[in-house]
């Protein structure tokens, strides 16, 4: 995480306004991440964000199609309000066996709906960071069109 990018995992919706409050005078680029998919429809349609993380560990699959946060909903929202939608590296990197396999699947599905939506999508690392060519590999593995891979 670089220094000018804050994080904010509260659940709380009034605590939250007022933390993107105070990050947008310090002028950071603000990254939100729940896991909760209704407040995250409630902050992309509300709260002037600029990315939004999506959590893919701790999910559950639906019976018939997997549970991957985004939805054409979010994926229209998101791009009306011009939000970036972010991809947890360290998420996929920590992930052993069928756990692994099952969040880029979630995040494949992904890359299919922004590309579809014309969405930018980006590689957010806390812990492990890569430098920008092993990214655009991924991403272009993971099924990014080029056009994504160089907003990366």
């Amino acid at each position: 995480m670089e220094k000018n990018q804050i994080l904010l995992t509260t659940t709380n919706f009034s605590k939250l306004k007022n933390e993107i409050k105070k990050a947008r005078e310090e002028r950071k680029i603000i990254i939100f991440s729940s896991n909760n998919d209704e407040l995250n429809r409630k902050v992309l349609e509300k709260l002037p964000i600029h990315v939004l993380l999506i959590n893919q560990s701790g999910r559950k699959d639906f019976q018939k199609q997997r549970n991957s946060g985004l939805n054409q909903v979010l994926a229209k929202i998101a791009k009306k309000n011009n939000i970036v939608v972010g991809i947890n590296l360290d998420e996929i990197l920590e992930a052993k066996g069928e756990k692994k396999k099952e969040i880029l699947a979630r995040i494949k599905q992904n890359i299919k709906l922004c590309n579809k939506n014309k969405l930018n999508m980006k590689f957010i690392a806390q812990k492990n960071k890569r430098d920008i060519y092993d990214l655009k590999a991924l991403g272009l593995i993971l099924g990014m069109p080029t056009w994504m891979t160089k907003e990366l």
